[in-house]
């Protein structure tokens, strides 16, 4: 009976994952620039989660929120989303309601509820200059402090309609100058140690 309880608490968590990653790709698939980033940007702030020492449990969540972190932008144009330039202040706020959007799609399934904050704080900064609320330092969840350095590190790493990809030194360059202002220097220095001691497991580094 138990060994039939855990396969059926195996297979329930696999299909959210997959409804998750279902929901989460219709962001993805309208820009050919992100494609995939939700999804990876789940496994590296998951790997992170677990090399920090989180419960399974608290990854699970981290996992989910970061799944779902973009889901508000299927509001956007396409225009926006795929500008070869940058963005101008109009456009900018667009982006910057994104946020909380997503926060707003998490809050209304039940099960996801502990993702909440994750999601609506992933660009808050530890200096406040971040959004959409300018939460400080720990003010910020952890959760959406890993999930902010994971975002950006993918995003450095990706091909982007306004610039091409940057090389992981040069990724974590920009992550370390950044380090107490715009990202939180413990997460920053964890993705260092993963990776210089487990690069392969990494996807934003499985194109390259």
């Amino acid at each position: 009976l138990t060994r039939d309880a855990l396969e059926r608490n195996l297979e329930l968590r696999r299909s959210r994952v997959e409804a998750l990653r279902a929901l989460s790709s219709s962001v993805d698939a309208r820009d050919r620039y992100t494609f995939d980033h939700s999804s990876r940007v789940s496994r590296l702030a998951a790997l992170l989660a677990r090399e920090m020492g989180f419960s399974e449990a608290t990854v699970e969540m981290i996992e989910s929120g970061a799944l779902l972190h973009d889901i508000g932008k299927i509001s956007l144009d396409v225009e926006i989303l795929s500008k070869p330039g940058p963005l101008d202040a109009q456009e900018r706020l667009e982006v910057r309601q994104h946020p909380m959007r997503s926060a707003q799609v998490v809050s209304s399934v039940e099960l996801f509820k502990g993702a909440v904050d994750i999601v609506r704080h992933h660009h808050e900064r530890p200096d406040g200059q971040g959004y959409p609320d300018g939460l400080k330092a720990d003010e910020i969840p952890l959760g959406a402090r890993i999930l902010n350095v994971a975002d950006a590190f993918d995003a450095m790493t990706s091909d982007r309609p306004y610039r091409k990809r940057r090389s992981v030194n040069e990724a974590l360059d920009e992550l370390r100058k950044g380090s107490g202002t715009e990202f939180d220097p413990v997460v920053v220095e964890y993705l260092v140690r993963l990776l210089r001691n487990r690069a392969d497991e990494v996807p934003s580094l499985s194109a390259w």
